[in-house]
């Protein structure tokens, strides 16, 4: 064949003759491009070469763009956007898991949850856990309710079942008590509960009061992947995130992700130049009371920049000190921190400005922002805020105008995570309906002209899915329906999007070349299965990718597209649940289920008011539902 390579017939576009110095890797044409450029929002067509934006145009201005070499994708009038980039995403510590978890993720009833866990039960080798962490609530179920730890009993008698719920709680079975070695004579660990029965013994339930150390360690007496298997693992996550159009994500680092340790896989698989998603790191200190010798030795060793455009240092973050971080467990009070942690705190902060780092802080409450912000303007009296260094607060649900004026003062920026699309209803019963409609003020951000982003804080508490992050930002609702935001406070799709775009890419200081299609950019894209600026909103978090390109590498493609991305090694080991049911459950997979589920549920809850075990009227939330 003579004619350029071609995902699609393609009529009435021909090679250039001998023009091949200046032709396009890739051209996508017959979009619909979104660009975010508001020098030139629309295009019709994307030429990208050698990994940037080479021009944007109709399809018969880049016609001459295209030579034997260019592979041409015709969009099919389908909507193309820039790439997603998630502002705070535990993306290392989650591929190395991935394919160890079974995802309920968009999972829309118990029932077929339970029947995930029970099959995989049948797969799961001797001396593996089957876990389930994060990325759903039970308010995403047609039941309105949790599992039981009798019901995790009965899908696996014999095989350690863990399950994680949001910061709140866990479940175990009895087969996961015994391997976490719990009997009557564990002691609760600090801010935390082992729940236990008549008889002393641990019951299966774990609850974050309010700190999620509990919840983490138990889940880390699970065996751990081989090294060869957690780089599968990490590429088959980064595939499952382009699946959705993410391009970019921002690694809030966390617990249990020591450097440079649990970060070798993503720096092995940026030198092979098998990443798909760009990554800016962050570093978080791990052992209290060494925080300060930490991050001086890694000042020493490293600064942020250092890498490339695929993997980079961005800072440290999100904890600087353990003592100076709250803790988001909504069905609990608020924490009180602990007295004088500002000492020790303003050492970790001026350590980091004096040596060019910035950071970023895992801040949910007013109450803590004030007392970090008190620090900051004890230090911008010696010149370090507002400086060069980049800084953020992270979540920041309760923060109040006044504390927003002074993020502004200090040159700070924010970075918002959908935490209330699965955590809201918790959130609204304890702190009333108005405290819930402004958590977090994101209109009041955006209106003091401060630089905002979003993310979704995946994988351990949300989903990794941006279109249920972007259909909270611009619906206010939880994943289960509830309206949290009245419109006063929503923001429009484009402004959404944008956060999720350009605003993540001012985060790391790459807005010159990321967050929009313009020439020069990154060629980092998607084409979406549904048009997100005009589909309904309840259908937005069912959009994906149909084809996702990152660097003008197609990394992820389906429907018509299907074959063209680059492969992948198949899933290990053989029994992943990952390799079985997939990550992500979409609404499409689920719709056929939920009528089911929701006539069973019906027959549970009159059963149970039969009993006398519920009043007639049951709320339309239950969190949690234990039995034993």
């Amino acid at each position: 064949m003579t004619g350029p390579s071609t995902s699609m017939p393609v009529a009435g576009i021909v090679p250039a003759p001998r023009q091949e110095h200046v032709q396009a890797d890739l051209l996508v044409r017959n979009a619909k491009v979104f660009t975010g450029d508001a020098g030139r929002p629309e295009a019709r067509a994307v030429a990208i070469r050698e990994g940037r934006v080479a021009a944007l145009g109709d399809d018969h201005d880049l016609a001459h763009l295209v030579g034997p070499g260019t592979k041409v994708v015709d969009a099919l009038g389908r909507r193309v956007i820039p790439g997603l980039n998630d502002s705070h995403l535990h993306v290392i510590r989650g591929g190395l898991n991935y394919v160890l978890e079974l995802r309920w993720d968009g999972v829309r009833s118990l029932r077929h949850a339970l029947a995930m866990l029970r099959e995989q039960a049948g797969r799961t080798p001797k001396g593996q856990w089957i876990r389930v962490v994060g990325g759903w609530t039970a308010e995403q179920f047609a039941e309105r309710r949790m599992p039981t730890v009798a019901e995790l009993n009965a899908a696996a008698p014999d095989t350690p079942v863990f399950v994680l719920h949001l910061y709140q709680s866990a479940l175990m079975n009895r087969a996961a008590v015994r391997a976490a070695g719990f009997t009557r004579d564990t002691p609760d660990p600090r801010g935390g509960q082992i729940v236990r029965g008549r008889d002393g013994e641990p019951n299966g339930v774990l609850l974050a009061a309010p700190s999620a150390l509990v919840l983490y360690s138990t889940l880390a007496k699970a065996p751990a992947l081989d090294e060869a298997d957690k780089r599968t693992s990490t590429r088959h996550f980064l595939r499952e995130l382009n699946r959705f159009g993410l391009t970019s994500a921002v690694d809030a680092a966390g617990g249990f992700q020591n450097f440079p340790d649990n970060y070798a896989t993503v720096v092995d698989l940026a030198r092979s130049g098998e990443l798909t998603l760009r990554i800016a790191y962050h570093l978080f200190p791990q052992t209290a009371g060494q925080e300060l010798a930490d991050l001086k030795r890694w000042t020493e060793m490293v600064k942020p920049g250092d890498g490339d455009e695929w993997l980079r240092l961005n800072g440290a973050g999100e904890n600087l000190t353990w003592a100076a971080a709250d803790f988001e467990n909504f069905s609990e009070p608020r924490p009180e921190l602990a007295a004088g942690y500002e000492a020790e705190f303003e050492q970790a902060v001026r350590l980091l400005m004096e040596n060019g780092w910035g950071f970023r802080l895992h801040a949910t409450y007013d109450e803590t922002i004030r007392r970090d912000l008190a620090v900051f303007e004890k230090l911008a009296a010696e010149g370090l805020f507002p400086g060069d260094n980049r800084w953020l607060f992270d979540h920041a649900e309760t923060v109040s105008g006044g504390s927003l004026d002074r993020i502004a003062a200090l040159g700070g920026a924010l970075s918002v995570q959908n935490r209330m699309s699965f955590q809201g209803t918790a959130f609204r019963d304890r702190y009333g309906a108005e405290a819930a409609a402004h958590a977090p003020p994101v209109r009041a951000m955006l209106d003091r002209g401060l630089t905002v982003a979003a993310g979704t804080d995946a994988t351990r508490v949300s989903s990794y899915n941006p279109w249920v992050a972007l259909h909270w930002l611009v619906t206010g609702r939880t994943v289960g329906g509830t309206a949290l935001t009245p419109a006063g406070n929503l923001i429009d799709r484009e402004t959404a999007l944008g956060l999720y775009t350009r605003g993540g890419a001012r985060l790391t200081g790459e807005q010159d070349v990321k967050g929009t299609l313009r020439e020069g950019s990154y060629g980092d894209l998607a084409i979406l299965s549904d048009d997100y600026l005009t589909v309904p909103e309840d259908a937005i978090p069912d959009i994906e990718s149909v084809l996702t390109v990152v660097g003008g590498r197609v990394v992820y493609a389906s429907a018509e597209y299907e074959g063209l991305d680059e492969a992948v090694p198949p899933v290990s080991p053989l029994w992943s649940p990952v390799a079985h049911f997939g990550g992500y459950q979409s609404g499409a997979r689920q719709a056929s289920l939920v009528a089911e589920a929701v006539s069973e549920s019906e027959q549970h809850r009159r059963w149970r008011v039969a009993r006398g075990s519920v009043p007639e009227t049951t709320p339309s939330f239950v969190d949690p539902c234990f039995e034993h």
